[in-house]
């Protein structure tokens, strides 16, 4: 007998989300991430012909390719994707744009675009796949590699890591967060909220390298991601349409932040207490972070208030691309009359 699987919202089974037959080294933290992006936009019943894919160069900016194979998609220059993704939301509002990037590719020739992209607050989601090595070219030493680090390709790190999570809140992002590659609920959750923030949200995501990185003294590999992870918090994820808000906490554990679609992200406290809407306090627990050898995931920093790059810009609300040529091009007379106040 045949059983005809379930569909989302849109009636779309999960199967629409997927992408291309995966070339990643098998258990690449990169192919998880993948699977979890496309339960995330299953669940959450996203139009896969509305979301546009943009990457640069590298693993993980290959990684677009095995999932949403419905979707837009630009694998652009090495470190170029905020200028792409800049271009794409401001000319078509309309939409969802995930970005993926890594470690290489955001934080060394991409820096500067990464952190003006955070300047404007482009709409969009921004996920960093971090394994600290350049995998793609076989393994040389990234700029989020650990300092004294030694890797065969590498050699030996004598240079301090970016923490591309503080680089993020220093830059002024209304959403930063962090994640494991080996923690797909999580994730999942972090994933859902980062869809209803307006604005940049960026996911900087522990993603072992199999192949060069996963050893047990590199704070990149499965081993050490799963002992030394520090869960801020129980993340749960209630989307605006939701029919029954689940009360599984006590009293007084629970920090709620409503995000701008009207959806809302409950924190459980599990040890520490932690305001993910205090920017100081996100810089100083990062800062802490540095000497305790510890990785800190869940919602670092919150901030809603912040305009996007259409809203700085006024921008009206029909998309520009679908704009007609008389609209978008002055007419003679109008030339005219503006050259003559030249002469």
């Amino acid at each position: 007998m045949t059983t005809t699987p379930p569909v989302n919202k849109l009636g779309l089974s999960k199967a629409d989300y997927n992408g291309s037959p995966s070339t990643l080294c098998n258990g690449c933290g990169h192919y998880a991430i993948a699977n979890v992006i496309i339960n995330t936009a299953y669940e959450l019943s996203l139009d896969p012909t509305r979301i546009a894919k943009i990457s640069g160069i590298g693993c993980s900016s290959k990684s677009p390719a095995y999932f949403l194979g419905q979707s837009h998609s630009i694998n652009g220059l090495h470190g170029r994707m905020p200028s792409l993704a800049t271009g794409a939301t401001t000319v078509n509002r309309n939409l969802v744009t995930i970005g993926v990037s890594g470690d290489g590719d955001t934080g060394s020739i991409g820096l500067g675009q990464f952190k003006h992209l955070l300047r404007r607050n482009v709409d969009m989601v921004y996920l960093i796949e971090n394994n600290g090595v350049y995998g793609l070219t076989k393994g040389q030493l990234s700029a989020t590699a650990d300092l004294g680090q030694k890797i065969r390709h590498g050699g030996l790190n004598e240079t301090p890591p970016l923490d591309l999570c503080l680089e993020a809140i220093i830059a002024g992002c209304g959403f930063v967060a962090r994640s494991f590659a080996g923690d797909p609920k999580q994730l999942q959750t972090l994933l859902k909220a980062a869809f209803s923030h307006r604005g940049t949200a960026v996911l900087n995501i522990l993603s072992p390298c199999v192949t060069f990185n996963n050893g047990p003294d590199s704070t990149k590999s499965y081993v050490w991601g799963k002992e030394h992870g520090l869960p801020l918090h129980e993340l749960d994820f209630i989307p605006l349409d939701h029919d029954e808000i689940r009360a599984d906490y006590q009293p007084g554990d629970i920090r709620e932040v409503a995000l701008h679609d009207g959806s809302v992200v409950r924190l459980k406290k599990i040890g520490q207490e932690y305001d993910p809407a205090d920017r100081m306090a996100a810089i100083r627990l990062l800062e802490e972070e540095r000497a305790g050898q510890t990785f800190t995931t869940g919602l670092l920093y919150v901030n809603e208030e912040r305009r996007t790059l259409v809203e700085q810009a006024q921008l009206m609300d029909l998309p520009l691309v679908q704009l007609p040529d008389e609209r978008l091009r002055p007419s003679q007379d109008a030339l005219d009359m503006i050259n003559a106040q030249f002469m």
